[in-house]
């Protein structure tokens, strides 16, 4: 083989073993911050992994919240309408965190209670993620619960 045709391949080589070890890379990254939503139900149902870090969502159930005084701990349990899941919480939570309010917590699994790593509370009145919704609204027809509709928003001229 001639030694210019040689170094081409092996340079040609060299580039497409370097692009799939980065892809491959890239690939291992992505998959390792991905986080799925999850209702308590599926949770109970062992759709996660056991060791998987996820998102956990429904509402925040009424007297359910808890903190210790002086501590920074916060116990809740979050229903998506067929099940309820407890979760633990360090930290300050948001100012729109109350009970019977939408909630999202990231986390995992530790025995049978969920321990989030961070917690996002609904924006406003009539905001709720869709996966969030959708998985609620399913429970909701389930249960032949009546869903309240959103109010029109005003158009500006």
């Amino acid at each position: 083989m001639n030694p210019i045709r040689r170094n081409r391949l092996i340079w040609i080589a060299a580039l497409v073993a370097a692009a799939g070890i980065a892809a491959a890379m890239i690939t291992y990254a992505i998959q390792r911050n991905i986080t799925y939503l999850f209702t308590p139900s599926e949770v109970l149902r062992g759709e996660t992994g056991a060791h998987a870090r996820f998102r956990l969502g429904g509402m925040v159930s009424a007297n359910s919240f808890q903190r210790a005084q002086g501590s920074l701990e916060a116990h809740f349990r979050v229903t998506d309408g067929d099940a309820e899941m407890p979760v633990v919480y360090t930290g300050i939570l948001p100012d729109l965190f109350r009970e019977k309010q939408a909630v999202i917590a990231t986390g995992r699994m530790e025995g049978n209670h969920f321990v989030a790593e961070q917690v996002l509370a609904k924006h406003d009145e009539t905001y709720m993620p869709k996966e969030v919704a959708d998985k609620m609204g399913m429970a909701h027809k389930k249960h032949d619960v009546e869903i309240q509709a959103a109010a029109p928003m005003a158009e500006t001229k």
